[in-house]
């Protein structure tokens, strides 16, 4: 038996067991030796009733008085009085009804969760619920003091106790798993073996073993990660790109003509960019700025200093509605520098279609702003120098690569835009040395958006402004989290919101906007809300990265307390846009107390303090998950360790300096390290 053999060789996986296995992607040893833990239950801490403190507890107890009630749109509260024959505790648990039927079972359950203070009581609010037999009987488990035990994710049918009776047999196979690392940065990191690793994280034996495990694990990831960004910056370099270079005297007329002064930061980024575009190697940098900080103003001096040195430019942006923005915008600036520009998305058609076309290969075009049709192969350009992709982790990896495609002699040059803030040590991780511009500073005039943390019983003040702000010819945009109603019945959606705005806000004309809407539907709602045809916009959150709309001053987030810190700081950057007072409100699903990072992004409206945040409260997770066509899903490691990242980083220089190594870990390199390459890549 080897890590390729099929789960059907092991002792004890019968047929059943093999087809559950097979259709959780569980097919050979080598899937299942990979196949971690979700989360650990440390019984070191395993506490009685009677001695319970407020924090994380876990504990052994039976359910009594278990009910359940239906309250506000659907929304399900089910409790249960918890005990261990001598001591009570009360639990509750938000939209999870089936618990009342689970905790019926006259048996001893494990409960984990936190023990904290809510709704005027000490109480645990949405434990985890674990029958003793979903935990495991080997390995003289017992479910007492002083045991790590792990819990594996559910998939397709499949138990903890299944998936451990299978690792049990495969005991041995764990201790000849191939190293992965170079010898020498096990040895230099006094890192575990990744064998041992492996067999550790299944089957600690003890604290000390178990955080072994967890710190080889996490450096193999973090090492990946960065050593991917440093294969794909070292390709890049190898390319050819075009010597553009600084247009000094046409940028400074630029600049003088424009009705607002650069900030700092614009003018820093901007030299950054020319600088860049004046070497052999294609530039390959990322503008990150938050909301309205001008990246559209710096994309524009790139833009002129490439047609002005005879090259085209691309631009892209990831909706029709947002890229004709982009289009007009770039018209203002540049128009009057004798630029021009032309457009192109699916609905430009006919004659207009073909001019463009042959204008855009001849050369007599000299910027084309545009959504995915710009990748089609009738579109050729003369001399595509430069390309700027906006919101640029809306874009798979293929899609750029389509673009950049366009350019037939070299490699053309790339700006990608986001204005998503992302933390330093996520920069570090993910790009590796790409270079990086950042717009720190906003322009100035623009006010700080008032925001306020509502609970759902104190309405009448926020309904108050809104009527006052429309009165005074502003508009609003209400965004709830969900389209439809349905496992979670308390997420409002768009339905059930209409109707409510509708009794509230009777007198005012209201659309809706979803992300179940067709492309067209969805972009004929945006220009007539634009066009202030309608004074809300109810809307999901496919309005996270949207158009301007200057004269939009309120943003209500329903269930604000179901999203993250910064897709809530995208949201809220809708609003306060022309330069006059904005409000946003945070309206809470429950009267409880709001949580930490809904009391963060009340205090500042600086986007990279809150990306920093809310990579501390919740992990990488999402901040950039959606990053390229996959996600970066890490499942031991934290883009927020710092210092694992420190020690990764000198590992990857250690191993660039030792030639053996280095030929030899290439010529063995994992597959794990290719997908990051993917994930990572700009160009």
């Amino acid at each position: 038996m080897n890590l390729n053999s099929s789960l059907g060789l092991v002792k004890g996986v019968g047929e059943k067991t093999l087809e559950k296995l097979e259709n959780a992607n569980l097919r050979t040893v080598g899937n299942i030796l990979e196949f971690f833990p979700r989360k650990y239950e440390d019984f070191a801490s395993l506490t009685s009733l009677s001695e319970i403190k407020p924090g994380k507890v876990l504990f052994k107890a039976y359910a009594e008085k278990v009910s359940m009630r239906r309250v506000r749109r659907g929304m399900t509260i089910t409790e249960a009085i918890l005990t261990d024959g001598k001591d009570k505790i009360k639990a509750i648990w938000f939209n999870q009804p089936y618990r009342v039927k689970q905790l019926q079972d006259e048996e001893e359950f494990f409960f984990s969760g936190k023990y904290e203070f809510n709704y005027n009581r000490y109480q645990i609010t949405n434990p985890s619920v674990m029958k003793r037999e979903e935990l495991p009987k080997n390995q003289n488990f017992s479910g007492e003091d002083g045991e790590i035990v792990p819990i594996y994710p559910r998939k397709k049918g499949l138990k903890t106790e299944t998936i451990r009776k299978i690792l049990v047999e495969l005991k041995l196979m764990m201790k000849i798993l191939p190293e992965t690392l170079p010898e020498a940065i096990v040895r230099k990191e006094k890192l575990v073996s990744r064998a041992q690793a492996i067999e550790w994280v299944h089957f600690p034996g003890s604290a000390e073993e178990f955080n072994l495990a967890l710190e080889r694990l996490a450096f193999d990831e973090i090492f990946e990660l960065i050593l991917a960004a440093k294969l794909n910056k070292i390709e890049n370099e190898q390319l050819r790109g075009y010597n553009i270079e600084p247009k000094i005297q046409d940028v400074k007329n630029f600049i003088e003509n424009l009705p607002f002064e650069l900030t700092p930061s614009q003018r820093l980024a901007s030299w950054e960019i020319m600088q860049n575009m004046s070497q052999d190697s294609p530039m390959n940098r990322l503008l990150q700025g938050d909301v309205g900080s001008g990246k559209t103003t710096v994309a524009a001096i790139a833009a002129l200093n490439a047609v002005k040195n005879g090259y085209q430019v691309a631009v892209f942006a990831p909706t029709e509605i947002l890229a004709q923005q982009l289009a007009e915008n770039f018209s203002k600036a540049l128009a009057w520098c004798g630029v021009s520009i032309g457009f192109l998305s699916g609905k430009v058609k006919g004659k207009a279609r073909k001019t463009l076309f042959e204008n855009l290969k001849n050369g007599n075009l000299d910027i084309l702003v545009g959504t995915s049709a710009i990748i089609q192969e009738k579109v050729e350009f003369s001399n595509l120098g430069l390309v700027v992709i906006d919101e640029q982790h809306r874009f798979g990896v293929a899609q750029r690569q389509k673009i950049l495609e366009k350019s037939h002699q070299k490699m053309p040059h790339l700006l990608a835009m986001t204005a998503t803030p992302i933390p330093r040590s996520l920069q570090l991780t993910l790009f590796g040395d790409l270079s990086v511009s950042i717009l720190k500073e906003k322009p100035k005039g623009r006010k700080p958006i008032q925001t306020e943390i509502i609970s759902p019983s104190s309405r009448a003040p926020m309904n108050s402004k809104i009527k006052a702000e429309i009165s005074n010819g502003r508009q609003v945009f209400v965004i709830v989290p969900a389209i439809q109603e349905g496992k979670n019945d308390e997420i409002k959606s768009v339905e059930a919101e209409f109707k409510r705005l509708k009794r509230d806000f009777k007198e005012f004309r209201i659309l809706q906007l979803h992300g179940k809407m067709k492309s067209e539907e969805k972009e004929q709602i945006m220009a007539d809300f634009l066009a202030k045809k309608a004074d809300i916009l109810l809307s999901t959150t496919v309005i996270e990265v949207g158009i301007d709309v200057p004269n939009a001053s309120v943003i209500v987030i329903e269930n604000a307390d179901r999203f993250g810190l910064a897709q809530l700081h995208q949201l809220r950057g809708r609003v306060g846009r022309g330069g006059d007072d904005a409000f946003c409100y945070l309206v809470m699903s429950s009267n409880a107390k709001p949580p930490q990072r809904l009391q963060e992004i009340s205090k500042t409206d600086d986007g990279f303090i809150l990306a920093e945040k809310d990579l501390e409260l919740r992990g990488a997770g999402e901040i950039y998950g959606k990053a390229q066509s996959g996600e970066i899903n890490l499942e031991f490691a934290s883009i927020g360790d710092v210092k694992m990242i420190s020690r990764a980083q000198s590992a990857v220089d250690f191993l660039f300096k030792n030639q053996k190594d280095w030929q030899k870990y290439l010529n063995e390199k994992p597959k794990s390290l290719e997908k990051y390459q993917r994930l990572t890549l700009l160009n």
